[in-house]
Parts: structure tokens; C-alpha cells; sequence
């Protein structure tokens, strides 16, 4: 199994950016992945809805700091707001 972080979170104004149906706000939940080749995986939805959406510019390299580091970093971007999207390395 994959390494794997979840996280819930309310969205700052503006929310964050998916590439399924652009910006979505409120109470979100998002996980980071560990995917092949030393990339992650970044998928949020609304908190106990069905479908998840991929956070535009996902997949993304993990970094020296790791994949928890990641994590926190795409927390506190949609936290943020602002349209959010995954952070580059």
C-alpha cells in the first residue's frame, strides 16, 4: 500500500482549483499520495461526498523533506484560498 496522508480542511476564499470542475470551497478533505517515480498524487473533495477531483498541477515530485512536508504544504495552501493548487518542488 501506498504511503498516504489525509487531511481535512476549510478553504480560504477563492478555494482550491481542480481540474475536473475548477474551484470548489468550504469544508474540503484532500490526500496526498505516494505515486511512481517519486511523485504524488493530490486529490480533494468535498468532506463525506463520493467524489474526489484531482488539485490541478497534480501529480507533483515529492520533496527532499518528503511526502508529509507535501502534505502540509497543500494544506496550507487551500487553506490559503486563493484557487490553490499544488505546490511545485
Amino acid at each position: 500500500m501506498s504511503e498516504q496522508h489525509t487531511s481535512r480542511v476549510t478553504a480560504g476564499p477563492g478555494g482550491a482549483m481542480t481540474d475536473e470542475v475548477g474551484v470548489i470551497t468550504g469544508d474540503l478533505t484532500v490526500t496526498t499520495t505516494a505515486a511512481p517515480r517519486g511523485t504524488a498524487r493530490i486529490e480533494v473533495q468535498y468532506t463525506d461526498a463520493d467524489e474526489w477531483y484531482t488539485l490541478t498541477g497534480s501529480p507533483v515530485p515529492v520533496p527532499a523533506a518528503g511526502l508529509g512536508d507535501l502534505h502540509e504544504r497543500v494544506v496550507d495552501a487551500i487553506r490559503s484560498g486563493g484557487g490553490a493548487e499544488a505546490p511545485r518542488a
